[in-house]
């Protein structure tokens, strides 16, 4: 899991970014992207130890990726940036330029610039930096993984609280996905102010 950063890290690149983002697919709530850099020395030292098993984060169950998540964002050998698109942007921008625009800001909210971005998946254009992109990255760096426990726990943590803003949808339970128990509460009390209006399951419903 860090063969890439290995490779960049003799070549002299030393402050290596993953980037990844979580939440394309919801029917509501935002885009959320992450970017982590890990200290050379100690995460060379932990991959084995704290960090043992930090994976994607649809690989780990919801307890270890807040486990991990602890872990990422509590340390001092851990940098990290986030970055949202909300519904809003979503629906103006559509799904794919608001999610390289959280990607963007998680990059440009890093607490100093990364020498490169390994970025999860596609190339994303304009990143603040050069970058290199990686199929599955997110279970081939452990700089990407832990990027992408940080976006979906963020996440997660922000449906959750917006299950207690609009109660009737559910948002604790499926974190804003088309499950048939959103779909319900959707067809019952239409669209709230978070749902991504330019969704067609959400458009066809024409009750807006």
């Amino acid at each position: 899991m860090l063969t890439f950063e290995r490779q960049y890290w003799e070549r002299g690149d030393q402050a290596i970014a993953g980037l990844d983002e979580a939440g394309r697919g919801p029917l509501a709530g935002p885009v959320v992207a992450a970017a982590v850099i890990f200290d050379r020395e100690w995460v060379t030292a932990e991959q084995h130890g704290s960090l043992k098993n930090l994976n994607d984060s649809k690989q780990l169950t919801e307890k270890q990726r807040e486990h991990f998540f602890d872990i990422l964002t509590s340390l001092d050998t851990i940098a990290y940036g986030l970055g949202q698109a909300e519904a809003g942007e979503v629906d103006r921008l559509n799904i794919l330029q608001a999610t390289y625009e959280a990607m963007r800001r998680a990059v440009t909210s890093l607490p100093s610039a990364p020498d490169l971005i390994l970025v999860d998946g596609k190339a994303v254009p304009r990143l603040p930096g050069p970058s290199e992109n990686l199929i599955k990255g997110d279970r081939r760096s452990l700089s990407i993984a832990a990027a992408s426990v940080i976006a979906k726990v963020t996440r997660d943590r922000l449906m959750r609280a917006y299950a207690i803003e609009y109660p009737v949808y559910g948002f604790e339970r499926h974190k804003g996905y088309g499950t048939k128990l959103h779909m319900a509460a959707l067809n019952e009390h239409g669209p709230c102010p978070i749902h991504r209006y330019s969704f067609k399951p959400v458009c066809q419903l024409r009750i807006f």
